[in-house]
């Protein structure tokens, strides 16, 4: 699902100006199109969870920096792993693998 800029400030609880900022920032990297930006679902939660370490947690913006590219670079570890376990599976596993190696 995608979300327009004013239905994701509504959705996010987010103003105008908090909004730019972050995208300054690289915290939020939305979709475009030709007419504006676009925004997950996914973006949504990337919202909260920096509204949620500002507030709550009382991170300051280089905190919040930090923090988001440890998280990106998990998923992205976890998205590989993923993509490596699919082939692993897909070629048949150690099976495959010991019956490939006695020929």
């Amino acid at each position: 699902m995608t979300l327009t800029k004013l239905d994701f400030l509504a959705r996010a609880d987010l103003d105008h100006p908090t909004l730019e900022l972050w995208i300054e920032e690289e915290w939020l990297i939305p979709s475009a199109t030709a007419d504006d930006l676009v925004f997950s679902e996914a973006d949504i939660a990337r919202a909260r969870l920096i509204r949620d370490l500002i507030d709550d947690l009382g991170v300051n913006a280089e905190g919040v920096g930090v923090a988001l590219h440890l998280l990106d670079q998990i998923h992205g570890l976890r998205r590989a792993m993923a993509e490596v376990l699919k082939s692993f599976h897909q070629y048949g596993g150690p099976a495959a693998e010991i019956s490939g190696s006695e020929n």
